[in-house]
């Protein structure tokens, strides 16, 4: 009966953790972010997810402050390469997009190798149970994120500067601090709303 009881009450925790977490934009992302020790809890949740042959088919790479001008530079690389009548203003704000976050990293996948009985959509999922993972430990210690994307992720010069095989894509960028402030929580699908039965 105790057991039962605590795993309900251990249920009951996981599922409000599962409700809190909720995207912050990065602008409102700011210090202090996670220390060097709760970042390693955060990245060492990633280790959980589902890993269908053990390829670890996923990376993620920090981009500290001192390496945030060189990301800047090509995000700006990139929207004057999709346009190049961007304005100045227009560049310095895709340029400011690589500060905003106390702690950003990039998450990238292998959707393909020596292994092809795993197939892309696999590794994706793999990936995506990952970062969820981080999600809701950055949740748990208090702090706030958000997934970030954009069209820079398909630009030649981040892959140069992440140093991405042709077997991997970045998946998207992991923004991470201390929220300045919240927006109420969006209300959450119903599961009757994207769950059925088969045969109905």
């Amino acid at each position: 009966m105790n057991a039962r009881i605590d795993a309900t009450l251990e249920a009951a925790a996981i599922a409000e953790l599962i409700d809190r977490r909720r995207t912050v934009l990065p602008k409102h992302l700011v210090e202090p972010g996670p220390d060097m020790e709760q970042l390693e809890t955060i990245l060492r949740a990633a280790a959980s997810a589902p890993d269908h042959g053990e390829l670890l088919p996923w990376r993620f790479v920090i981009v500290p402050f001192e390496a945030r001008e060189r990301l800047a530079q090509v995000f700006a690389d990139s929207l004057l390469q999709r346009d190049a009548s961007a304005t100045a203003d227009q560049v310095e704000q895709a340029r400011q997009k690589a500060f905003r976050a106390p702690v950003l990293m990039l998450a990238i996948v292998t959707t393909s190798g020596s292994d092809t009985e795993v197939p892309p959509h696999e590794r994706l999922i793999s990936a995506g149970c990952a970062i969820q993972n981080i999600l809701l430990m950055t949740t748990a210690l208090g702090f706030a994120s958000a997934l970030t994307s954009g069209k820079a992720l398909a630009f030649e010069g981040l892959a140069r500067l992440f140093c991405l095989s042709p077997e991997e894509r970045p998946v998207c960028f992991i923004n991470i601090g201390t929220a300045s402030r919240t927006k109420a929580p969006r209300i959450r699908p119903e599961p009757a709303q994207y769950v059925s039965f088969l045969g109905e």
